[in-house]
């Protein structure tokens, strides 16, 4: 009879001689992650390391790094870090918090599941043109999902009326850095994209397609994507606990006219 394992390519573990169930060392990928990478490697390589096999180029982890930053905080309009500011200032638990965040961060609107779809239609057209076109054109899908039939072109902004600036800003600096060819080549198409789309480009078309250049799949660029605006969900939700419901932003009329 074998003994069972936890069968994983991504970690190993040496047991301490006196101690089986505590690590002598820990490797990631087969690197020494105390022994060797902590205080030499970079968060985004460790991050990039986890999900692919192999370590990452210095130009892909500097474009994972500036995609952190474009990320990390979606500020207080948007509905994810909203959802947290909701539970700090209600009192809710820090991993509660988060969870709201991620909850309402997953979907096809600005979230996770909308970043999935894009790095689909960027696998599918890649960089022609023409396909985006016939993309947009023709966006049904005969798979089965649990999800409902996206309302708009993912990545692309279904209330917005032309492109925000720090979505241009975003692009041309990721596009910068990039060490593949979406993100160059959306940033020279961006008007005929949006054309065809009949919608503004978002954050989260640019992100996608630095997911794309980064090689993730679809699945590992949902799931960074929500891992990586928590960290404006959990600032703010701290704040927002510390000044208490009356001071919660957008609801201040109502308030007063409850208390009158």
């Amino acid at each position: 009879m074998t003994a069972d394992a936890i069968r994983t390519r991504i970690w190993l573990e040496e047991p301490e001689s006196d101690n089986p169930f505590a690590a002598r060392a820990a490797y990631c990928r087969g690197y020494d992650v105390y022994g060797e990478m902590l205080g030499r490697a970079r968060w985004v390589e460790m991050l990039i390391l986890l999900f692919r096999e192999e370590a990452p180029t210095t130009a892909e982890a500097d474009l994972l790094e500036a995609l952190a930053v474009a990320l990390a905080n979606p500020g207080p309009r948007d509905p994810a870090v909203h959802a947290a500011m909701a539970g700090g200032v209600g009192g809710s638990t820090a991993a509660s918090c988060l969870m709201a965040a991620l909850a309402v961060g997953a979907g096809q609107y600005a979230g996770g599941r909308e970043v999935f779809l894009a790095m689909e239609a960027w696998n599918a057209c890649g960089t022609d043109l023409d396909a985006w076109r016939r993309r947009f054109a023709a966006p049904t899908s005969e798979e089965v999902s649990i999800w409902p039939a996206p309302r708009h072109p993912p990545g692309f902004d279904p209330h917005g009326v032309s492109t925000p600036t720090p979505v241009k800003q975003a692009l041309a600096g990721l596009a910068f850095v990039s060490p593949g060819p979406r993100l160059p080549w959306l940033e020279q198409q961006r008007a005929e994209l949006e054309a065809a789309a009949g919608l503004p480009l978002a954050l989260s078309g640019v992100a996608a397609a630095a997911f794309a250049d980064l090689g993730f799949t679809p699945e590992q660029g949902e799931m960074l994507h929500l891992l990586l605006r928590l960290p404006g969900a959990a600032a703010h939700a701290l704040e927002q606990r510390g000044y208490g419901h009356k001071k919660f932003p957008f609801f201040a009329v109502e308030l007063e006219g409850a208390g009158a």
